[in-house]
């Protein structure tokens, strides 16, 4: 995959990307369908049900859940800000679907989940700094691995310049965490052990080739469709760091296949179509509140879907056929 062809592919999808300042958002996000994914979260009341009727005192937790994309179990629960009549306003407890796009390393033991009562945007944005934070160890040992089986070395330099870009980004997706009342979760990594080529290889193809190069085109969706003006800025920087780790990805990917015999590039196409399968599940079951949708520039798990296969479609014709 040359840069050429992966920077145009990019770009068309981008202007497809409703843009903020024009008033235009999504309904809902693209997630990992994985219960450990589901966090249970609290939420103001939504302004309307499904049917468009107003939420009364007898309104099921169950319905307040299914207006805001989230899922049971549930409860309604007592918040802790006061209306204009002086009562404390009532909020909703769902589970709602998170975010896991991008370079995951091998023996990531934290999942970036924090304590129910988190806002669910700040709790969006902390999964995400955590994610950000693991890239940090997995580009890490990527250059090492890369200089030990003999890599060119500006392929060894530019893993070694993502894992400080990815330092940088971790940093801004805690400071909006943070603002959005969530910590930074904490990050836990086994010990990484020596492994072959091959190993390597399907890992970059996975997380690589179609995960991180998903989550760069969701990163640039993002800073044009997030409403949260912080958000736009924050990803409009972050966007293009993650487009040269996508073209690395495939670089590596490029030079590794050479090194394989054909066996082994056998089994990392294979492995690479898996990874577009699963994404493309994944984009198909997605949920989100639809306010946390609107200010993280998210799209909705229809559009997410087609994006997928938008990109699968170019970058590995038939996988996904």
């Amino acid at each position: 995959m040359s840069r050429g062809k992966l920077r145009p592919v990019f770009k068309r999808l981008w202007l497809l990307a409703p843009v903020a300042t024009l008033g235009l958002g999504c309904s809902s996000t693209w997630g990992c369908d994985s219960d450990e994914n589901w966090e249970q979260q609290t939420f103001p009341l939504p302004a309307t049900l499904r049917d468009g009727s107003v939420p009364t005192q007898d309104t099921s937790c169950e319905e307040l859940c299914e207006a805001l994309g989230a899922r049971t179990p549930c409860a309604r629960v007592q918040g802790t800000e006061v209306g204009e009549d002086g009562g404390v306003i009532e909020q909703v407890s769902c589970e709602a679907h998170f975010l896991c796009e991008g370079r995951r390393p091998e023996g990531l033991c934290s999942d970036g989940a924090v304590a129910s009562e988190t806002p669910a945007l700040g709790a969006l944005f902390a999964r995400m700094a955590h994610l950000e934070a693991a890239s940090v160890p997995a580009f890490e040992r990527l250059a090492d691995e890369l200089a030990v089986h003999g890599a060119p070395e500006h392929l060894v330099r530019a893993a070694r310049r993502s894992a400080k870009d990815e330092v940088r980004h971790a940093e801004a997706m805690e400071s909006l965490a943070r603002r959005h009342g969530a910590p930074m979760p904490e990050l836990k990594v086994a010990p990484f052990q020596a492994r072959s080529l091959e190993a390597l290889a399907i890992e970059n193809a996975v997380e690589g080739c179609v995960r991180e190069t998903y989550g760069a085109l969701l990163a640039g969706w993002q800073a044009r469709s997030a409403e949260d003006a912080q958000v736009r800025e924050s990803l409009g920087t972050i966007a293009p760091d993650e487009l040269r780790h996508a073209e690395l990805s495939w670089a590596i990917d490029a030079w590794a296949l050479e090194q394989l015999s054909p066996d082994a590039r056998e089994r990392v196409n294979t492995a690479r179509r898996e990874a577009w399968r699963e994404l493309e599940q994944d984009a198909a079951s997605s949920h989100l509140p639809d306010e946390v949708a609107r200010h993280s520039g998210l799209p909705s798990a229809e559009v997410a879907r087609e994006l997928v296969r938008e990109l699968a479609s170019e970058l590995m014709p038939g996988a996904l056929a």
